[in-house]
């Protein structure tokens, strides 16, 4: 009985590989620019404050003002050059205006090429999600097919691997639905 514990645990573990490839997914998928403001889009920007590269959430506040307008609001006003050099550098394809008080960055209508160009990253970033499932499957069916040989019964083996491909199944749907949705918003004019 004491190998059910030791499959059990490998398909928790796997499980848990499984959530954080969802997770992953998400993630890039959140930077993936839709026409649309969203500050986590000047996530991962670093600003030169006092000589130290710092996230730029750590230096100012950062809002929508409305569905095409990123705000930033830095807290101290001698930020406000170091933040637009930051984001300048950081190449987004977005540039930041200085009104003295905020910078307002405007995010440009996308063209169909470009929607198109991003869909396919989506996707791209969907069947990587995917292969990460895939790679986690084969090592937990190796590992059951291994407890079998080693005297696991087969029957409750078998089992074992309709629960794994079960969990893969019900994954690689996830996959398919965030990466679906975020195609939905990106095409979306």
């Amino acid at each position: 009985m004491d190998n059910t514990l030791d499959i059990d645990g490998m398909i928790a573990q796997g499980r848990a590989h499984f959530d954080s490839a969802i997770a992953h997914l998400q993630d890039e998928l959140v930077k993936v620019r839709a026409g649309k403001a969203n500050p986590s889009m000047l996530d991962g920007i670093m600003v030169a404050y006092y000589g130290n590269p710092t996230p730029l959430r750590s230096v100012a506040n950062l809002g929508t003002a409305d569905s095409r307008t990123i705000t930033v609001q830095p807290w101290e006003k001698d930020m406000l050059a170091p933040i637009e050099k930051a984001i300048f550098e950081a190449n987004l394809g977005i540039t930041p205006m200085n009104d003295g008080e905020f910078i307002r960055i405007g995010i440009p209508p996308l063209t169909e090429e470009r929607r198109k160009a991003l869909v396919k990253q989506c996707k791209s970033y969907g069947e990587d999600a995917k292969v990460g499932i895939r790679n986690e499957r084969h090592k937990m069916m190796d590992f059951i097919k291994k407890e079998v040989k080693e005297g696991y019964p087969e029957d409750a083996g078998k089992r074992k691997e309709t629960t794994v491909e079960t969990l893969v199944k019900d994954y690689y749907s996830k996959v398919e639905e965030i990466v679906n949705s975020k195609e939905k918003e990106v095409m979306t004019v």
